[in-house]
């Protein structure tokens, strides 16, 4: 088997064939997964489903636009369900190319440089680590834009560094740029996610889209669901540069389960809360190693050797894989991401980290 280095997290193969182990075996920090799921809800609404195979899934995805519509009150007309929020991203970044300029914090998910390059937008970046303290948009608050129409990507949370962006510092930016488009993939690991999103402002913004994604904070990102909340006059045009019936129907399913599971949302925020607290206080009694600050279920750390050999050997002794950051601009080998997984779990990668120093 080819071991060529993977761009994302979660890639259990190529790890499993470095430590020599099953991919079963392997404890992956490396994607930021919620551990919890999926949830029990979910499992029972897929094994109800099965039956639904056997025909082709609503092009529409009705029963779970309307859930949707009913989770985030807004109307059904306004919310698009994708093959993951990565495939909504694909049409957000086709958008976003009809703009003279697409502006982009980095480092960045790699799949806004694979999207925002399919379509040869033109891209300037503002490295978030420049920043004068984290979650200070001011960069991008005076930029010179009158003269030309102009788009921005923003994440928040931010990938991969966790910061966050008040909303008040969005909405600034909302009145500066003609088109954005704001991927809200870890927002709902924020328990008051909804005071912070931009979700309940979008009716006032008809050129802001938001994109989520259900598979990381319910645990199903091998099922392949996402949405975005936007004007519905923008997502009628995405609309018909899509493939027909790019939402199976047990993500279906799934999603309408999910969304109505109120005890696996309060269960993880009840994890999180305590989880969070522990990886980054451990991390940060580790010598060599600089956390940076971060609002989610994930941490971007600093250290003084190289990741790459230390991903080798958390794989080949532990059987515990990181996230390198070798394919995030402006970062590289001195820099690597942890989810945050459960108590026992984080425990374990600490005296891995702790053995390899």
């Amino acid at each position: 088997m080819s071991l060529v280095r993977p761009n994302h997290g979660g890639n259990l193969a190529w790890a499993a064939a470095l430590a020599g182990c099953r991919p079963q075996e392997i404890l992956d920090f490396s994607a930021s997964i919620n551990p919890l799921g999926p949830p029990p809800s979910v499992l029972d609404a897929i094994a109800q489903h099965l039956g639904d195979i056997q025909a082709y899934p609503d092009p529409n995805a009705v029963e779970l636009r309307q859930q949707l519509s009913l989770f985030h009150q807004v109307p059904m007309d306004w919310v698009m369900v994708g093959n993951g929020a990565a495939e909504l991203l694909t049409w957000a970044c086709r958008s976003l190319s009809e703009m003279v300029q697409v502006h982009l914090l980095t480092p960045a998910f790699g799949d806004y440089w694979r999207a925002l390059k399919a379509f040869d937008a033109e891209v300037c970046s503002h490295s978030v680590m420049a920043l004068a303290h984290p979650g200070d948009l001011t960069a991008l608050h005076s930029l010179a834009l009158d003269l030309m129409p102009a788009g921005l990507l923003l994440n928040n949370p931010h990938n991969p560094t966790g910061q966050f962006f008040p909303k008040v510092e969005v909405l600034k930016l909302a009145s500066r740029f003609s088109r954005i488009v704001i991927d809200e993939a870890f927002m709902d690991f924020l328990p008051d996610a909804d005071r912070h999103s931009m979700i309940p402002e979008i009716a006032n913004y008809p050129h802001v889209v938001v994109l989520r994604s259900l598979t990381k904070f319910y645990s199903i990102p091998g099922l392949r669901l996402g949405y975005a909340i936007g004007h519905p006059e923008m997502l009628q045009k995405w609309q018909a540069w899509r493939d027909p019936w790019s939402v199976n129907a047990l993500a279906i399913s799934a999603g309408v389960a999910a969304l109505q599971d109120k005890a696996f949302q309060a269960q993880t925020y009840g994890w999180l809360a305590e989880a969070i607290v522990q990886m980054r206080s451990g991390l940060t009694q580790l010598p060599g190693l600089e956390v940076i600050p971060g609002a989610v279920n994930f941490v971007l750390v600093r250290c003084d050797q190289s990741v790459m050999q230390l991903q080798a050997y958390l794989l080949k002794q532990h059987k515990i894989l990181i996230r390198d950051c070798i394919s995030f601009e402006g970062l590289g080998d001195r820099y690597f991401r942890v989810a945050v997984r459960t108590v026992d779990e984080n425990r374990q990668l600490l005296s891995a980290l702790a053995d390899a120093y």
